[in-house]
């Protein structure tokens, strides 16, 4: 099993960034494959390696999805 701590931040897309981190928050909220929980600083998900990496690859393009122009993401696995 993996844990991976996730941080999304779109760019290029003004000063309120809480509509795209609740789009990011969703994905991984609704994803059935990894367990996701909420932190300060990261979304943290448990799982297969696969699975987790790619709930975190959604949650990437989701900030494009949105209307951002740029994004950065943070990943950690343990």
């Amino acid at each position: 099993m993996a844990i991976i701590a996730v941080s999304v931040a779109p760019a290029g897309v003004g000063t309120s960034l809480s509509e795209y981190v609740a789009r990011a928050v969703r994905i991984a909220l609704d994803d059935p494959r990894v367990n996701a929980r909420l932190d300060p600083m990261f979304t943290t998900l448990e799982g297969n390696l696969d699975d987790c990496l790619d709930v975190a690859r959604k949650m990437h393009e989701a900030m494009f999805e949105a209307g951002a122009q740029r994004a950065s993401t943070i990943i950690k696995i343990d």
